[in-house]
């Protein structure tokens, strides 16, 4: 018995959604009447209307009429996309005249062109005539109107462009019936639109609104790419674009890949390629593609989801040589009751494209979607056999009411199918193995180590580095604490600067930092005198007055080696061979400038002891205690026989 009230409940609500369609059939068709009627989709909620041959020029002597009309409680709001009729007297070439239900005259008649700010009009009514009336003219494009009622103030036309808009974000209201107007889009949803593309139709396209509905769009403009490929998708074929300054990304939440468990199809082919090898054309869960048997007149494929899921598109791709031109769609959620899907707000059967212009990938967007775990795709026409690769997209369970990421607009118009009127002679079902959830589990768990492992690598990498910049950068400064406090080594020696700065009361490093220069040898064996420290082996008492470099009176004071830079010549000189004490006994006397006789006294060979410092160097005698100064000059000596020494001016 409940059996019985729950079947005519459905016969009476099918009945009843049946009743509402003919009604808006009904309005549709007797929408306009007229010989001059172009492109026309008339809604409850929104729709569009052109004159005849737009953008061409509309024929001599016509006219035509439409009754738009929206929900009472609400107004309308008409928008002219492009209007261009020619200019006459009292307009008795061609005029636009809008009137309210008691046939008073609301706007008209138009005629010429309209300014962009001319061109929306609001309407205190919810139902108008449009009266369009050509005559004799040469030149007239004609028009373009789209109307809504006044809850969607962001209505545009059907040809406003992307680059019409100066904000990076775009949300607008598109009317329905757009698809037929002309206009061009480049790209496809995948990677976006060419900002010269027409919203609408892009959003069609995109699978974001729907032809017979319209609805509200969410567009960002960003960076445009080098190439927009071209797309066959809902009926619309997109254009192959160049390089442009932004591009059009439509935003939609619900288009995911649905996991598919099962297939059964109708037949299954079996080829025998050139090798001789027999190959299944069964689909499987490694996406292989399906393709019917040739005696298969009425082929079909029946697919299974992972569980119930809100469907929003079905993508479907052929091969170049076996592909679907176009099919219908059923759905189930229990495989028992089958519904077929129709066209929305209408009682037909919706008929989806699948093939265009070499295009065999191609997406169907299913607005409103439906919640259904099987689905039947029945193709009626393709090429040579049937042939699909079969995608179906969505979210995994049904949305909430209200979800402003699906456009739901009415319910899906049904129609319920018994299970036993299917062609299921020989069906040929198959299983999709899909992965398991422990097999996901451990491959997350590895790649979760995995990441942890690189993660704490390029930590350590990033320390060392770290510490040796901050040692080297020590070594320069030669002062900073390390990370415990204590000094830093200089493990660089090129970080040692040359020559080092040493106080005389310094120690000295042993081994020598510096190489000094070793003293020239005469031909006697003998070294010549040097500006720099004699080596260690030669001692520091040799005789002073035997250098040429020594001041009378002076201990020497010796330089530190110079730079590498520039090397100097040690000047030329004559070293006596006799160094032994009686020819010291034997030196010369010599005369000062003022003829004053000055006699050499006696040298003291080793320093005395309270001039040695701890680091074996001997203090040197102040310059002021000296018995002369080191600016003397001193003459060419008497010739003394024999001659031991000579003395020649300094340089």
């Amino acid at each position: 018995m409940h059996a019985r009230y729950g079947a005519l409940w459905d016969a009476m609500e099918f009945s009843r959604v049946w009743l509402i369609l003919s009604i808006e059939t009904l309005v549709l068709v007797c929408g306009q009447k007229g010989n001059g009627c172009g492109h026309t989709v008339l809604n409850p909620s929104s729709g569009t209307l052109t004159s005849l041959n737009f953008p061409g020029t509309y024929p001599n002597h016509t006219q035509c009429e439409w009754s738009l009309r929206v929900p009472k409680g609400q107004t309308l709001l008409l928008n002219l996309g492009d209007f261009d009729l020619e200019r006459s007297q009292d307009c008795i070439s061609g005029s636009l005249t809008i009137t309210d239900t008691s046939g008073a005259t609301v706007v008209g008649p138009l005629c010429g062109q309209l300014s962009s700010t001319s061109r929306n009009i609001s309407v205190s009514t919810n139902e108008v005539t449009v009266r369009f009336i050509s005559g004799t003219h040469r030149s007239g494009r004609g028009f373009v109107m789209s109307y809504s009622t006044n809850q969607h103030s962001e209505l545009i036309s059907c040809l406003d462009r992307g680059t019409h808009f100066s904000s990076q974000q775009i949300s607008a209201f598109c009317p329905a019936g757009c698809k037929g107007v002309t206009g061009e889009i480049w790209g496809w949803h995948g990677q976006g639109y060419r900002d010269t593309s027409v919203l609408c139709k892009a959003a069609i396209h995109a699978g974001v609104i729907s032809d017979s509905l319209g609805g509200m769009i969410n567009v960002s403009l960003q960076r445009g790419i080098t190439l927009y490929e071209s797309n066959f998708s809902n009926g619309v074929l997109s254009k192959t674009g160049s390089l442009s300054d932004k591009r059009l990304i439509f935003h939609r939440d619900c288009d995911r890949e649905l996991t598919v468990v099962a297939f059964n199809t109708s037949s299954v082919w079996e080829e025998v390629n050139r090798f001789g090898q027999r190959v299944l054309w069964s689909p499987g869960h490694w996406g292989s593609q399906w393709a019917a048997s040739s005696g298969d007149q009425q082929p079909w494929m029946e697919i299974e989801l992972w569980n119930k899921s809100s469907v929003t598109g079905i993508v479907t791709k052929g091969t170049p040589h076996y592909y679907i031109e176009s099919y219908t769609l059923m759905f189930s959620k229990d495989r028992k009751n089958w519904k077929v899907y129709k066209v929305a707000s209408s009682k037909d059967k919706k008929v989806f494209e699948a093939h265009s212009d070499g295009h065999v990938t191609v997406l169907n967007s299913l607005i409103p979607p439906v919640v259904a775990r099987y689905l039947l795709l029945k193709p009626q026409r393709w090429h040579i056999r049937a042939s699909a690769l079969v995608q179906v997209l969505g979210c995994p369970s049904a949305p909430r009411s209200g979800d402003a990421g699906l456009n739901t607009g009415k319910p899906v118009v049904t129609e319920t199918v018994p299970l036993d009127t299917l062609s299921t002679e020989g069906p040929v079902v198959t299983r999709s193995s899909g992965p398991s959830q422990a097999m996901i589990l451990v491959a997350g768990m590895v790649l979760g180590a995995a990441l942890c492992v690189g993660c704490l690598l390029a930590g350590l990498i990033w320390w060392r580095r770290k510490k040796t910049a901050q040692i080297k950068k020590c070594c320069v400064d030669q002062g900073c604490q390390g990370f415990h406090g204590k000094k830093l080594p200089c493990t660089n020696p090129e970080l040692v600067s040359y020559p080092l700065v040493r106080n005389i009361h310094d120690a000295l490093p042993n081994p020598p930092l510096n190489d000094y220069a070793e003293p020239d040898v005469v031909a006697g064996g003998q070294m010549m005198g040097l500006t720099f420290r004699p080596p260690l082996e030669e001692g520091y008492t040799v005789p002073y007055t035997l250098n040429h470099y020594d001041t009378p009176g002076q201990l020497p004071e010796y330089a530190d080696p110079l730079p590498a830079e520039p090397e100097y010549a040690t000047p030329f000189s004559e070293m006596p061979t006799d160094l032994t004490p009686v020819s010291r006994q034997n030196q010369p006397v010599c005369r000062s400038a003022q003829g004053t006789r000055a006699e050499l006294i006696q040298q003291q060979y080793d320093c005395p002891a309270h001039r040695v410092i701890s680091n074996g160097y001997c203090t040197p005698v102040s310059p002021s205690t000296g018995q002369h100064k080191a600016s003397m000059i001193y003459f060419e000596p008497q010739t003394v026989e024999p001659l031991l020494h000579t003395y020649h001016e300094p340089l």
